[in-house]
């Protein structure tokens, strides 16, 4: 009769999160340990010691998830303009009083704690544009454009701090929620040609050439006003090629060699290319089961800097070798599956594109990071979620994580 009273006690206890998603708590919870073990792996022979600082905002941050999963997410439909508000004004008061480190005005100091407003910025804009979408979708031309104009203020507030990862994070998430939100395909690849027109007229004109030939022949399928917008679409990429050159000397003297390196890293082995370079030494160098946590020789010798944030997984593959970088690969495989499956089932518009809003995230995030550690991808700032040191990162991604969790609880359940 006692152990029947105790469970119904504990099954009243858990009603309020009985339709989460255990798998979205336990294997980001999961990361955030592994990451606090590799940044404290990273520092074992420094002075510092931020390890524990990465669990605290991991411990914290969960427990905000699972209040926020109780919590009715549609309440910020009404909200929403108040929240783009408070994006927009905090990357702003960053460009007045905001701290500059490694070249980027990103952070704000509070109390001894920097904070970074373009992570926030983020969560943010997804919120924006998923209400922006609910009431409307994407399957017009102005409707898309009504959605990029909106997206362009914080992207360009952040692009010049400046820290190009995190505006092209921006980016791929307001493409892939436009996707989502019925846009046409062609269209939104008709949004990217111009910066692949800005790569390739002066590297590789002929390449140009062929690009245009096939972006002139999606506007003519896909736009109407067929010859305006083949005319227009050759206008652009001819502009965008023509403004690379501007482009480039707007950037910073490292975002150029980070761009050059990626093409060719034993250019500057000492320089630019170093990262890369020992990264990849270091990964290899951890064979199928790694050196042993705690043992890995480029990790302990510090021969990769910054890599308890940007190449924390460079420490990983070293020490914990092939498996341990599979264990991560498949833990995001199905963190996303598991985001695909709330977005496919969320009882609105709304919680479909909230859920698709943070995969895009964290797609693109795993995607370049893992990328650059092993030089597939250039060297840009950003974090591996729930693995990379930053605290800013770490308590937006488990905010984020929250709020789809309260689209998961609040889905319509299966009565039998």
């Amino acid at each position: 009769m006692l152990r029947s009273q105790t469970q119904s006690r504990f099954k009243t206890w858990l009603m309020p999160w009985q339709g989460i998603d255990g798998w979205l708590l336990i294997l980001p919870a999961a990361l955030t340990v592994l990451g606090g073990m590799m940044i404290r792996s990273t520092e074992l022979t420094r002075a510092v010691t931020e390890w524990w600082q990465h669990w605290l905002i991991g411990g914290i941050g969960l427990a905000v998830a699972l209040l926020i999963a109780c919590w009715r997410y549609e309440k910020l439909l009404d909200w929403h303009w108040v929240t783009y508000g408070i994006t927009n004004v905090s990357l702003i008061v960053v460009l007045i009083i905001g701290t500059t480190v490694n070249g980027a005005q990103s952070w704000i100091t509070l109390g001894g704690f920097n904070i970074q407003p373009s992570e926030f910025a983020k969560l943010g804009l997804i919120i924006t544009l998923a209400a922006i979408l609910h009431k409307h979708s994407a399957a017009t031309i102005p409707d898309v454009m009504r959605v990029l104009a909106i997206a362009a203020v914080p992207w360009f507030l952040v692009f010049i701090q400046p820290d190009l990862g995190s505006s092209l994070v921006f980016g791929a998430i307001t493409l892939s929620m436009l996707y989502w939100a019925n846009a046409n395909p062609g269209w939104l690849l008709l949004l990217v040609s111009p910066l692949v027109s800005v790569i390739l007229f002066s590297a590789y004109f002929h390449g140009w050439i062929a690009w245009a030939a096939i972006t002139i022949f999606i506007a003519w399928r896909t736009l109407p006003w067929r010859l305006y917008g083949v005319g227009g679409t050759l206008v652009m990429n001819l502009v965008a090629g023509e403004l690379g050159h501007i482009v480039w000397g707007l950037l910073k003297t490292y975002q150029k060699n980070r761009l050059i390196s990626f093409f060719n890293p034993e250019i500057d082995p000492q320089g630019s290319g170093y990262h890369i370079i020992q990264s990849r030494i270091a990964i290899g160098a951890g064979q199928l089961w790694g050196r042993g946590l705690n043992q890995g020789t480029q990790t302990q010798l510090h021969f990769i800097p910054e890599q308890h944030t940007d190449f924390i997984f460079s420490a990983i593959g070293e020490e914990l070798g092939f498996a341990g970088c599979v264990f991560v690969l498949i833990a995001f495989w199905i963190i996303c599956l598991r985001l695909v499956m709330i977005a496919t089932r969320a009882k609105d518009d709304f919680g479909s594109l909230l859920a698709i809003g943070f995969l895009s995230l964290i797609v693109f995030q795993v995607t370049i990071n893992i990328g650059m550690t092993i030089g597939l991808a250039p060297v840009t700032g950003i974090p591996l979620p729930w693995l990379s040191y930053g605290r800013s990162a770490l308590l937006k991604n488990f905010l984020a994580l929250g709020l789809i969790e309260s689209v998961a609880n609040h889905r319509p359940r299966k009565r039998y």
